[in-house]
């Protein structure tokens, strides 16, 4: 049986989505019998990058590709760096963002027309936590390279692409506010997610994949038990 493929893609967030409590680790166990999931998440990227990357990991020219049922992408917090300060290397002017969002699944509905999109904003950033991390760092700063008011922008636009294209999404920026004391709650270092930032992330990901085609009900399970001989 050839079981059908999840695809996790994004930045350091999604690199890091199979550490232990990882929010990858926690949605691959609802569909270890049912799915493949693949990683592609890279620390540091932007949507520019990540766009580049995607037509290299998804080529169309593909002899045989492998179609891909469902995918995350989750890219905001390097684009959303602010211009003049340390990191305004992977800053993105944020029409040129959305831009590279839309251009993102459009590939992907090349590739593999029937693939479900879930869209992910970028999550609220803790600006006091990263100026502190920083500085523990050795960087001598006063002001911090991400706000919360910032990425809160690049968050809007992931919002108002995915209402454009008809595609699920998850407003990371605006629940995880809803929860008093989010910042040491779910902000590892004022934008890595905690333990329990990655199981607010699963969640809200499990109940949005389930109100789509890779719903678990859709998808069967593998397995060898109707199998001649089996025990």
């Amino acid at each position: 049986m050839i079981r059908p493929q999840i695809v996790l893609f994004g930045d350091s967030i999604t690199q890091v989505a199979f550490d232990v409590g990882g929010w990858g680790g926690l949605l691959y166990n609802n569909y270890s019998r049912r799915a493949d999931f693949l990683v592609r998440g890279y620390a540091g990227y932007n949507t520019t990058w990540g766009l580049i990357m995607l037509q290299h990991l998804f080529q169309l020219d593909a002899p045989s590709p492998k179609p891909v049922a469902g995918m995350t992408i989750f890219f905001g917090a390097n684009d959303a760096a602010l211009v003049g300060r340390i990191s305004e290397a992977k800053h993105t002017p944020i029409d040129e963002y959305k831009e590279n969002l839309n251009k993102m699944v459009k590939h992907m509905k090349q590739y593999s027309p029937s693939v479900q999109i879930v869209m992910i904003t970028p999550p609220p950033v803790d600006d006091a936590r990263r100026v502190e991390v920083l500085r523990a760092e050795g960087k001598k700063i006063d002001l911090p390279e991400r706000t919360l008011e910032e990425s809160g922008k690049y968050a809007k636009k992931v919002v108002e692409l995915s209402k454009e294209l008809y595609l699920p999404y998850i407003d990371l920026w605006s629940k995880m506010q809803q929860v008093q004391g989010w910042q040491k709650k779910f902000l590892l270092d004022g934008l890595h997610f905690t333990q329990e930032g990655c199981l607010f992330l699963y969640k809200e990901l499990a109940l949005a994949f389930n109100q789509t085609s890779i719903s678990i009900d859709n998808l069967p399970t593998d397995g060898v038990s109707k199998l001649p001989g089996f025990q």
